[in-house]
């Protein structure tokens, strides 16, 4: 049976191989297309039934909606049997790879000819993304949903046609540029970039007076029909023709460079607040000055005191303007955070994997141009503190344009366009209050509505809080709140001066509430994280969830909370502003103890914690030992009673954002015992997700609190984490192998030093795994003998089951097969004890090894298969490159076409996830391949780069399988080179004591 894939660009469809799936009638191919736009992606439900049948979804659609997703999942489970529609409690989601489908394989085709530096290279890119397209996306679709990403999908369509034509007149092959430009000149005669496209090419293939002629007419087609002259760029190339200027005969040659480590899929974003619909202006029209400075792409900031209306104006001009930005619209709150962290967000709203974002903040800034390049997308970065805090964020030239809000004119900001908001005159604030309370009641209290708007101080974010307190409240009158506002003759006069007027107008809404609702604000300004679900309000109050949600209601009521749509595992999430959590805090400090302020934290982070334990042993990752410290953990499990162990990685994905926040607050705050509970807990996450950034940074910012309060355990956890990632994935200094082996034998002594065998048993794995990239076998089976005896007793299965796996590295680098064989299996029953995929898989992997070594290829084939299978389950990509590698050279002997895509899979994963060590086994692998194909000179690029990346890990076997493997391929081009190369090889052959190895190597 072939791969599945699925097509949307043209009729709606799918095949398996040759063969094509029956889909049902179109509605249902509707449904499919709906998910596939967002594969391996929830999709709430609300969200495809408005996709296929729009905003007004005729009664009933809902279970005919559920009926063809049931047909859906029979037709593609029964044909494809790895391609599933699971259903989550927030929708629903296509568990496919997204390169099965045309759309997504489109633009990351795309994406990625954007990204390499080579024309040659890119234009076969885009070619094979522009011979992906069968006709007009989801073909017969009529839904505004479709039509609107149909609209923007042919957009890129024109677009990529336009960049291969300028690629291939790049490169040089203008009869092809030619071809394309004529088509594309006949349909846009206005077109200016078609046409110099066009003249270039006739040009360059020496109708020069055909070039002339085309800019020409262009030319007067421009002033008939629009009135207007070319603009520079054509009447430019016109005078450069004229001249003969040889630099337009020029072409670029590819130069020889690394392939790009990542190419992204495009996802148009489009993550703007909802308008504001009550919106008010002032006079001289602030919005209309900031409309039309945005719609020409310049960068305007919007200036005022807090509670000014900043952020109202900006979301409502962002989608008075958003049809002007095809490519996207991007919305972020900055509030205090850090430009590379907001870079982070950014680039994965883009659609770039966790794994490829770059730990490196000027990188991320780099990534992030880049793929903004070309491109005409609106950002709008609110809340910004500092000029500093927006420079990072400001895309490079081309058709973007930024608003920026901010409470403060920074100094020493060029290049921007400057909007100051006052407050608003008391027309302005009536108008405001009318649209919230309604033109009946302002009317028949016209005095009245003065009065609010004066005793608000005309402050936008005032008169909105007394507007909705009257909203919620049909039987009062207005001259009621009045009297309230009188009643607080302090309150009236701080809304007078600078932020205090913010101040009092919560104050306001935070009076009209009862105590506990009251109490429960000023609980949560104690806890700095992004959002919440509702287990922290009855946690903070300790009382029942029913209970603390309606107090939590409450405040929503009094809009001083938001409500999120459900997150991954069906939760709403509550939103505190930043203003009010500022003024709740004020109001703990003044209404609560220290301890009980100290007490709420410790409760809500504990919150966090007691969830995340309960939930880290079910997500499959590194089976160390859980070390945990002394925390406080307020009993939480019949607070989420429906969360099952399934779905331990999706409830790590809800929260990820609220954990990493609460780590952090609990390194501030130097509670120790709980940053590092919380951090340990994040690490089997961050590595299934290939969070590795996230990882080391966390890691090493609750290392350092550790060690300046002298938390000896928390050290050495966070020093297990970081050992493991900066082995693995991060590069430095130095050889990898080499940094682990000494750092390995420090963190042992520590957990020696504290007692604890598992911890101890987990780092001696460690250096044992150092010990035999050294070709030190005796020493690293010592090593692992003494993880076995620590393991067991601690009673650490997980352990046990590492232990083992490293006695079988050691005596399979020893070539000692048979032995290692019977440690992979003792692994593998560990880790089926243990409950943990992962390790299973792992197991599995160097079982398989094995077995392939002792030549029973169709035992090894059955357990690669199986190590493989569960990976893709878990969507786990680290072991899903260890065992392709393995089945590569399991196939190299048998099947060379399964070997290659092995091979090809693997390394290209490697290089997406910066796995260094296993990109240098894939370059060999494809190197050896290469060799048997006939392809010598290919091989030796291949295993070059394998031997260069080699020498950085510190695995001496490896490294001298590698140089021998070049010796092999310099053979057939260079004698000189595979003489260097076997020599080298023997030299690190004798350097680990492998004679027999050495000795074989051709003089």
């Amino acid at each position: 049976m072939g791969a599945i894939r699925f097509s949307l660009l043209g009729q709606i469809e799918a095949w398996l191989g040759p063969n094509a799936v029956d889909l049902g009638h179109q509605k249902q191919r509707y449904v499919l297309a709906a998910l596939l736009v967002d594969a391996d992606r929830v999709v709430p439900l609300t969200r495809i039934l408005e996709r296929v049948w729009g905003e007004d979804a005729p009664r009933g659609a809902q279970n005919t909606l559920h009926s063809y997703l049931s047909r859906l999942r029979r037709a593609l489970s029964s044909d494809a049997g790895h391609v599933l529609i699971e259903r989550h409690p927030g929708g629903y989601v296509a568990r496919v790879d997204p390169d099965v489908v045309d759309v997504h394989r489109f633009r990351r085709l795309v994406a990625q000819a954007k990204a390499t530096g080579r024309p040659g290279e890119a234009a076969e890119l885009v070619r094979q993304a522009l011979e992906l397209w069968r006709g007009e996306p989801f073909s017969g679709a009529v839904s505004a949903w479709f039509t609107t990403h149909r609209t923007t999908l042919q957009r890129e369509h024109a677009a990529a046609q336009l960049d291969l034509c300028d690629l291939l007149l790049r490169c040089g092959r203008d009869a092809d540029a030619l071809a394309i430009a004529s088509v594309r000149s006949a349909e846009n005669p206005l077109d200016e970039r078609v046409a110099g496209q066009l003249a270039l090419a006739l040009h360059r293939l020496g109708r020069t007076a055909d070039a002339l002629a085309c800019v020409d007419r262009t030319r007067r087609s421009l002033v008939a029909e629009l009135g207007v002259d070319p603009g520079v760029a054509l009447v430019e190339l016109r005078r450069r023709v004229l001249a003969a200027d040889p630099e337009l005969l020029r072409i670029e040659v590819d130069a020889e460079q690394e392939a790009p480590a990542e190419a992204v899929t495009w996802s148009a974003p489009a993550t703007l607040p909802p308008d504001v619909h009550d919106f008010t202006d002032r006079a001289g029209q602030p919005a209309a000055l900031v409309e039309r400075s945005i719609a020409g792409g310049r960068v305007v900031a919007v200036v005022g005191m807090g509670g000014i209306g900043k952020s109202s104006l900006a979301r409502h001009v962002a989608h008075r303007v958003a049809d002007r930005f095809p490519d996207g619209q991007l919305w972020v709150d900055l509030g205090g955070a850090a430009p590379g962290d907001v870079l982070a967000r950014l680039l994965r709203t883009l659609g770039v994997p966790d794994r490829a974002i770059p730990a490196d903040h000027v990188e991320r800034g780099d990534l992030f141009r880049t793929m903004l390049r070309g491109r005409t997308v609106l950002l709008v970065l609110d809340n910004a503190t500092a000029v500093g805090q927006v420079y990072p964020l400001l895309p490079g030239a081309g058709g973007c344009a930024v608003l920026v809000t901010s409470r403060a004119k920074p100094t020493g900001a060029e290049g921007v366009e400057w909007v100051e908001l006052d407050v608003f005159t008391t027309d302005e604030g009536v108008a405001l209050l009318t649209s919230l309370v309604g033109a009946q009641r302002v009317a028949a209290e016209p005095a009245a509505a003065e009065r609010i708007v004066a005793l608000c101080g005309g402050l936008p974010l005032a008169v909105r809080i007394a507007g909705a307190r009257l909203a919620a409240r049909r039987t009062w009158r207005l001259d009621h709140l009045v009297g309230q506002l009188s009643d607080e003759r302090r309150r009236l006069d701080r809304l007078a001066v600078g932020d205090l007027e913010v101040r009092a107008s919560f104050a306001m809404s935070y009076a009209g509430l009862t105590p506990t609702a009251r109490r429960l604000l000023r609980l949560l300004g104690l806890v700095a994280v992004p959002d919440f679900p509702p287990w922290v309000a009855a946690v903070l109050l300790e009382l029942p969830l029913d209970e603390a949600i309606g107090h939590a209601e409450e405040l929503v009521d009094a809009h001083l909370l938001t409500v999120s749509e459900v997150d991954p595992v069906g939760q709403y999430r509550y939103r505190c502003h930043d203003l009010i959590r500022l003024f709740a805090a004020e109001h703990a400090e003044d209404e609560e103890t220290a301890a009980d302020r100290d007490r709420a934290v410790e409760r809500a982070l504990g919150g966090w914690l007691a969830h995340a334990e309960r939930l880290t042993g079910f997500v499959p990752g590194p089976c160390y030992a859980r070390i945990g410290g002394a925390a406080h953990r307020p009993p939480v499990d019949d607070l989420v009673p429906d969360l099952s162990p399934e779905w331990s990685d999706t409830w790590f994905d809800a929260e990820r954002s609220a954990l990493i926040s609460a780590v952090r607050q609990a390194c501030r705050a130097g509670s120790t015992d709980l940053a590092f509970d919380l951090a340990g807990c994040l690490e089997k996450y961050f590595d299934l997700r290939g969070m590795y950034s996230d990882w080391l940074a966390l890691n090493r910012e609750v290392l350092d609190v550790c060690v300046r309060h002298g938390n000896r355990l928390g050290e050495a956890v966070m020093r297990r984490g970081l050992l493991d990632v900066t082995t693995w994935i991060s590069d430095g200094p130095g050889e990898a192998m080499d940094r682990m082996r000494v750092e390995a034998l420090a963190l042992w002594d520590l957990f020696v030093e504290l007692g604890h065998d598992a911890g101890a048993s987990d780092v001696a794995v460690m250096h044992s795994w150092s010990s035999t990239a050294a070709g030190r076998h005796a020493e690293a089976v010592a090593t692992a003998e003494a993880a076995l005896v620590l393991a067991g007793r601690a009673g650490h299965v997980g352990g046990l089951a590492r232990a083992e796996l490293a006695l079988a590295v050691a005596h399979f680098d020893n070539r000692q097969v048979a032995v290692a064989v019977r440690h992979a299996e003792r692994a593998l029953t560990h880790a089926r004890e243990l409950g943990n995929p992962r390790w299973e898989a792992t197991a599995l992997q160097f079982a398989g090894i094995g077995y392939r070594e002792a030549g029973e290829f169709e035992v090894s084939k059955h357990m690669l298969d199986q190590s493989l299978a569960i990976a893709r389950t878990y969507r786990d990509s680290y072991t899903e490159v260890l065992t392709l590698l393995a089945s590569a050279r399991l196939h190299l002997r048998v099947d060379l076409e399964r070997a290659c895509a092995d091979a090809e899979r693997s390394l290209a994963l490697s290089r997406r996830h910066r796995m260094t060590h296993h990109t240098a086994e894939g370059l060999e692998l494809l190197g050896l391949l290469a060799l048997e194909q006939n392809r010598p000179h290919d091989a030796v690029v291949h295993l070059e780069e394998s031997v260069a990346l080699w020498r950085t890990r510190g695995w001496h076997s490896y490294h001298a399988a590698a140089l021998e493997s070049l010796g092999r391929a310099y053979e057939h081009v260079d004698q000189v080179a595979a003489r260097r190369a076997f020599a080298e090889a023997r030299e690190v052959y004798l350097r680990i004591g492998d004679t027999d190895r050495a000795a074989r190597i051709r003089g």
